[in-house]
């Protein structure tokens, strides 16, 4: 196994100014074009993913002025995305996607009414799986108040889960690590019972994982995001990346891969969203590129193609 070395925690500060001086090409810069859904926005996407011989991406649909959204379907048609025909809408945000065993699993974010606070909204992940996405069919959800919680298929067949906890044990929100033998032993206790990462976020910024890669190698590979706020109470979302030995828990740094000034200029959701990255999906690329899928400021959908950010960790570790 690659020997993993970690240093001391870093804030988005510290990454930002080791991002900027290592100077990172980013080109291809795309932003993607979604039509057939009226006055809503398209942002927080998957990276394309294929379903029954077809490109798909699922993205999360909504009014600028709201946070009630759909997770719908698209397929590509003459350099646009348009809602493919026959899919389910669900009635969640932030969409992510894997297989295990076979079976498409697609999750989101679940928002319902607080069930203490009157008039407040609660949240949590809930998975859906199935051969084709036509077939899913609802078989988890997760503790109540928990977003950005991932599951990977590893190469012996077990499932490695990535959570994320606020609150007491973690703050404004720290990525946990566990592993089963199977979905059938994805429990609520077990992903609240599972250990956080050390050494990952100060106390007032906060993360999470969007997707896991399994490496060459057997570790896995994490795209996530980091995020704070400044003085103004402005948000600021960067992507990030890190591995871990899924055995062990043992972890590289975080280390950034994008920025909101790398990609186009846009509209935001709000002024405190105007630079948020929320890292979607990377389809990693032979050439030793990557293209990142990303939601951009609570309002757009766009892609760019970086360096692959997983491939040192399957040839040379980390030094």
């Amino acid at each position: 196994m690659t020997e993993l070395i970690k240093n001391d925690v870093k804030t988005c500060a510290i990454l930002l100014k080791e991002y900027l001086n290592k100077n990172e090409p980013v080109t291809n810069v795309v932003k993607l074009h979604f039509t057939r859904v009226g006055e809503r926005d398209v942002y927080n996407i998957t990276a394309p993913f294929e379903d029954n011989g077809e490109l798909v991406i699922a993205g999360r649909v909504e009014f600028r002025d709201s946070e009630h959204s759909n997770i719908m379907f698209f397929v590509e048609r003459d350099g646009a995305w348009v809602p493919r025909k026959g899919m389910p809408e669900l009635t969640l945000q932030d969409p992510f996607y894997t297989r295990v065993n076979g079976e498409i699993i697609l999750g989101g974010v679940q928002v319902y009414p607080h069930p203490v606070h009157e008039g407040a909204l609660a949240w949590r992940t809930v998975m859906y799986k199935g051969k084709y996405l036509q077939d899913l069919t609802l078989f988890f959800t997760g503790p109540n108040g928990m977003k950005d919680l991932r599951i990977a298929e590893l190469h012996d067949g077990s499932v490695v889960i990535l959570t994320r906890l606020q609150g007491e044990k973690g703050g404004r929100g720290k990525i946990g690590f566990a592993r089963v033998a199977s979905l059938t032993e994805l429990t609520i206790e077990r992903i609240e019972e599972a250990p956080l990462l050390e050494d990952q976020f100060i106390e007032s910024e906060w993360g999470g994982a969007n997707e896991v890669h399994v490496l060459s190698n057997g570790l896995i590979g994490i795209l996530g995001h980091i995020a704070c706020f400044d003085d103004d109470v402005n948000r600021h979302y960067y992507a990030m990346v890190f591995a871990m030995d899924p055995v062990t828990g043992e972890h590289s740094d975080i280390e950034l891969i994008a920025i909101r000034d790398q990609f186009l200029p846009g509209e935001a959701k709000r002024e405190d969203l105007i630079d948020v990255i929320f890292s979607g999906g990377l389809i990693r690329c032979k050439d030793g590129t990557a293209v990142l899928y990303a939601g951009i400021s609570d309002a757009e959908a766009q892609r760019i193609t970086i360096p692959d950010p997983f491939l040192k960790f399957e040839t040379h570790g980390v030094n």
